[in-house]
């Protein structure tokens, strides 16, 4: 080349054979891009320690482009340094300043063994297999990069180098596509052909995490005198590229590969048959409270048909846990983290059949199924309108009466005032909340006469046990104060849990 501080020319003519004069179209197009790079600059950035594929991003006018993964790391440094196939140096290039490996498909894997691809399918490879043994059932995916900020601090220093030194050159002023979006563009496709997936905003996400070899493993470390100076040099506006300059490194990048799934959710309605079993796993000082818990009899049998992680209960409320869930049940979500797979309809109704048919009975469930992401929306609108209806054994201080089960039965939407209950004070705001009684009924109890069967139908959130006995006067009114008399909840069944217009 004649002028190093030109851009040499396009023209492939005269090269007698390689890839150019005979290769694919792909290859020829890359060819060009590189003859076409300003000659100075590629120069001082071979000589720097850049990578090949970080000098198209940095010194290229053109967008970067995805063939760039189809062409080795050697024969794009014999094009970059000679335009000569048959000049590339045998010797493997070292780690990149800028980009540690990453765009030269060079990284450490989890036994710190360094892995080499010649290209991105190669690579492309390498990820697949990594992916597979996730075994996730997947038709489409999205790719995320995260890389360490050294990268960004590197490259930061040279383009200050390179705006020191060529300043009015266009090529310098075009926005420079960042590592990790690079990376994206080479083995996008690649990745698409191995997985047999499309790429798209998808609920399943491939995740490249590159992180920098600890220094005890690199040998050596920037030291803060050193960090200060580049620092200083970056304000300054300093022109030179001193090793001070950047962050040294002298090993590629460590690549983690995670797989992740958005949540997926199931639906249904649970019964609670046992008093001596509460809705969610309860721990007091590393003592189970209950013989065990609605959330891990259900969601313990859906997690492993699920192949998840982890699973997530949400409920339309909640019962006590010496309170039982009959009647149509109490719906509810479950939410799996990670799943691998979507079990069948067929499949949840077996799950749905192993709980019922459990020998203690603890629990019960109904209309298992699938249900999309907004179902968690749906059921808090639901939640917020919901009834809920109760069966309470209440002993009174005095016999029953027929006037007592006449002036009960006749109170309609009884607005009532509740303070929080004296019982849950200690982990709930202190606040006084008006909730509606919309209708009361009565049954003697044969043979017990200071004993009767309340049923009732309430507005959420009523605390039931509160309205009997009155709470030390912070329920008002209330049954004891309705009949004159002292009132005691002796059991409690939730008998139908109403949401929205259900």
């Amino acid at each position: 080349m004649a002028d190093e501080t030109k851009p040499a020319s396009g023209d492939s003519a005269g090269l007698s054979n390689g890839l150019v004069s005979h290769g694919d179209h792909k290859s020829r197009r890359v060819y060009q891009a590189a003859r076409s790079l300003h000659s100075g600059a590629v120069k001082d950035l071979l000589s720097l320690g850049v990578c090949e594929r970080c000098i198209f991003r940095l010194v290229s006018v053109e967008a970067f482009d995805s063939d760039l993964s189809s062409v080795s790391a050697s024969t794009l440094r014999s094009w970059l340094e000679s335009g000569d196939e048959e000049a590339a140096s045998s010797e493997e290039s070292s780690c990149c300043i800028v980009c540690l490996g990453v765009l030269q498909f060079v990284f450490s894997d989890a036994k710190q063994t360094l892995v080499r691809s010649e290209c991105g399918s190669d690579y492309a490879a390498r990820v697949t297999d990594l992916v597979k043994e996730e075994g996730h059932e997947f038709d489409s995916f999205g790719l995320e990069v995260y890389v360490p900020a050294t990268i960004l601090e590197n490259e930061r220093a040279v383009l200050l180098y390179l705006k020191g030194k060529y300043n009015s050159e266009s090529w310098l002023q075009s926005e420079k596509i960042s590592v990790k979006d690079a990376l994206k563009v080479l083995v996008l496709d690649p990745l698409k052909v191995s997985l047999g997936a499309k790429s798209d905003s998808s609920s399943f996400q491939i995740r490249l995490t590159y992180s920098k070899a600890s220094d005890e493993a690199q040998g050596a470390s920037e030291t803060t005198r050193e960090r200060k100076k580049r620092k200083t040099d970056e304000e300054n506006g300093s022109t030179s590229m001193s090793e001070n300059s950047f962050e040294k490194v002298y090993e590629p990048c460590i690549l983690s590969i995670h797989c992740n799934k958005m949540p997926i959710f199931f639906s249904g309605r649970y019964f609670k048959y046992s008093r001596n079993v509460s809705q969610t796993r309860w721990i007091i000082d590393d003592e189970r409270m209950g013989e065990a818990s609605v959330e891990e009899l259900i969601g313990g049998n859906i997690l492993p048909a699920c192949l998840g992680d982890s699973y997530k209960f949400h409920a339309a409320g909640r019962e006590d846990i010496d309170v039982r869930m009959l009647g149509s049940g109490r719906p509810f979500l479950i939410e799996v983290q990670n799943s691998r797979k979507c079990p069948s309809q067929q499949s949840l109704t077996e799950i749905e059949e192993k709980i019922n048919k459990s020998e203690k009975k603890l629990v019960g469930v109904k209309d298992l199924k699938f249900i999309g992401s907004q179902c968690w929306a749906m059921m808090r609108e639901g939640e917020a309108e919901k009834q809920k209806q109760y069966a309470a054994i209440v002993w009174i201080a005095r016999p029953v009466e027929e006037k007592d089960i006449d002036s009960i039965s006749s109170l309609k939407e009884l607005k009532i005032l509740q303070k929080t209950p004296v019982r849950v004070l200690h982990r709930r705001s202190p606040l006084e909340r008006e909730r509606t009684i919309h209708w009361m009924k009565v049954e003697k109890i044969k043979g017990s006469s200071h004993y009767f069967l309340l049923h009732l139908c309430t507005q959420a959130g009523t605390y039931i046990k509160e309205f009997v006995h009155g709470d030390l006067g912070r329920t008002t009114p209330s049954m004891g104060s309705i009949l004159g008399c002292r009132a005691e909840i002796i059991q409690l069944d939730v008998t139908d849990v109403k949401m929205g217009d259900s």
